[in-house]
């Protein structure tokens, strides 16, 4: 269910006097906002961390992690970006890094900040004025096809997860094709295979959140 975490072109380099931002995107229902709530509930007791979420007219992803109470409600914020997702964390980024540096101005020493974009298709990926780690998200019921057809967020995201296993024999969609059409076009970068259902805690991903944050020495 995951693999080594990739070359040294993929590890963090330290950020100096801010949080490390990571990115999570993917298409519409690929599980991004359970994702977050599952990393957030794994990392929150040994890491900072707050969150910011991308819905194009809704607040509706930030009320769902209040609601599971995750964070703290003044840890995480919504940003609506009235257009297409892929605005917002890649063309005009300025409302996210808006969102982002007032969280970072509420709570010093953040260690880590997730972006969550809305949904998007295969071409997503954020700016890296945006973020410093990128993690795609893609759903088995999307069809076992999708991995090799590749797109910016398949192939050059930092980690790809590969979610909701547990649907792949209900859905017809084979596993070991997609873990290896990902690994082939993604030229060495980690992949996940990952269901919340059978880990709610994300542990693969979890450790390599861990991995990439640089934690000051105390």
């Amino acid at each position: 269910m995951g693999g080594h975490f990739g070359s040294d072109e993929h590890t963090a380099s330290p950020v100096v006097g801010r949080a490390l931002r990571l990115g999570i995107g993917g298409p519409v229902g690929s599980g991004k906002t359970a994702l977050t709530a599952a990393l957030c509930r794994s990392l929150r007791d040994e890491l900072d961390l707050a969150v910011v979420t991308n819905d194009i007219y809704t607040t509706e992803d930030a009320d769902f992690l209040r609601r599971e109470a995750v964070l703290a409600d003044d840890r995480i914020t919504a940003v609506r970006t009235g257009a297409c997702p892929h605005t917002a964390i890649r063309d005009d980024i300025s409302a996210n890094l808006d969102a982002v540096e007032e969280l970072e101005a509420r709570h010093p020493g953040l260690d880590l900040v997730i972006v969550e974009s809305g949904g998007d298709n295969l071409t997503a990926l954020f700016s890296r004025g945006l973020a410093d780690r990128q993690i795609f998200v893609l759903d088995v019921a999307g069809g076992d096809d999708v991995p090799r057809k590749g797109g910016l967020g398949v192939a050059a995201a930092d980690l790809l997860v590969i979610n909701k296993t547990d649907l792949a024999e209900f859905v017809g969609s084979d596993l070991a094709l997609m873990e290896s059409d990902a690994a082939r076009v993604r030229d060495g970068r980690p992949v996940i295979l990952n269901s919340l259902r059978t880990d709610p805690a994300a542990t693969g991903i979890a450790a390599w959140v861990r991995s990439v944050v640089p934690v000051a020495a105390p």
